[in-house]
């Protein structure tokens, strides 16, 4: 029986920058072989599907062709929808193969540990395997070879950029071609973690011996003051504490320090791995446990359980001198060991209030080395 209550309709899935290039390569060298764009213009995903794609812009001269594609996320909060994905394709020297360049508006990689080396445009293996298929596609129908140059930009994409990991990243000038199925799942998440996948390579590329996992940018700016390490060694997490555990297991790095907020880091400390708020809350009369083991007394381990939030429970204990914030760091880095258990890492967290001022801290275990000064 209904309730009388409507159910959100779906929500609509969306193309990748990677999509969005191929399609745009293959009508540009279509119309290089025959004078015509194609529009819309069909392709093949990794996975079968045969989107069509409408043009926003088109152009060609004796040099090449060009044709552009306005990306549409779907309902994925994407930095990039809405922008121009657009292809200029030049034929090639006989022989030469599928060549890619970087437009305006498209990065350049500069650090290794990253998909493609250092040197290359930003433009992952995926989208390439996709572009390389496309253009070969058309050369068969018409019976070419197909050495092309693809020259893959996005106006605005530098401004854009900024709103990305991309200069943590060592992507340089611009945004990254993406995409491994060619569609945009709303809401998915994968591109936070594929960013932060990719922030443990390039530090591991780096040789770096030491990473922070931060759960946001006011404990990341904390934890770099706080250990003095350069950026390349800085992976914002966000919610994926486990996540990012996970990888490390199998990619190790010798120390990993992670750190957050009282109230995500409280949450890391119950055994949650996802700390977004959609998968449930601080469990209070678990936290005032935590207080009477840090020394609380009665009557602030009430005002604890009734506080309105977790950061004001820190306030009260904090006010009447009890480092509930050292015994949550040391069940957060407990719970985070288990995780990495048979990896060779040395693990120990931090925990910081609003402010960005240290409320809590775990060595690693057997680490007797004192804690910086606070």
């Amino acid at each position: 029986m209904s309730n009388g209550m409507k159910k959100d309709p779906p929500l609509r899935r969306g193309w990748t920058t990677g999509a969005c290039a191929t399609a745009a390569a293959k009508a540009a060298f279509t119309a290089i072989l025959t004078g015509e764009f194609p529009d819309p213009v069909t392709i093949t995903l990794p996975r079968g599907q045969t989107p069509a794609f409408v043009l926003a812009e088109t152009n060609i001269d004796k040099s090449g062709a060009r044709a552009g594609i306005v990306k549409d996320a779907g309902d994925d909060p994407d930095a990039t929808d809405g922008a121009l994905i657009v292809a200029t394709v030049r034929l090639g020297a006989e022989g030469s193969g599928v060549r890619f360049f970087a437009g305006p508006g498209v990065g350049t990689m500069t650090k290794p540990g990253l998909p493609v080396p250092p040197g290359e445009p930003a433009i992952n293996p995926t989208p390439r395997k996709m572009m390389r298929a496309a253009i070969e596609e058309v050369a068969e129908a018409h019976g070419v070879r197909g050495d092309v140059e693809i020259e893959i930009s996005i106006p605005g994409g530098e401004a854009i950029s900024t709103k990305t990991f991309n200069a943590r990243l060592g992507i340089l000038g611009g945004l990254s071609i993406l995409g491994t199925t060619g569609i945009v799942i709303p809401f998915s998440c994968s591109a936070w973690i594929h960013s932060i996948y990719q922030s443990i390579d390039v530090a591991r590329a780096l040789g770096l011996s030491h990473v922070v996992g931060s759960t946001g940018s006011t404990s990341e700016a904390a934890a770099q003051r706080h250990l003095g390490l350069e950026e390349s060694a800085l992976v914002e997490m966000g919610d994926f504490a486990g996540g990012m555990l996970k990888y490390l297991r199998k990619h190790p790095v010798p120390r990993v320090t992670i750190a957050g907020g009282v109230a995500k880091m409280t949450k890391l400390a119950q055994g949650r791995l996802d700390l977004h708020s959609k998968k449930g809350s601080v469990d209070r009369q678990a936290l005032v446990r935590v207080a009477l083991r840090a020394g609380a007394p009665a009557a602030l381990q009430i005002s604890i359980a009734e506080a309105n939030t977790t950061a004001q429970a820190f306030e009260l204990a904090t006010a009447e001198g009890i480092r509930l914030g050292d015994e949550i760091a040391r069940a957060a880095r407990d719970v985070a060991a288990e995780v990495i258990a048979g990896a060779d890492i040395a693990i120990d967290t931090l925990l910081f209030n609003r402010e960005g001022r240290l409320v809590g801290e775990a060595a690693a275990i057997g680490d007797h080395q004192p804690p910086p000064s606070r």
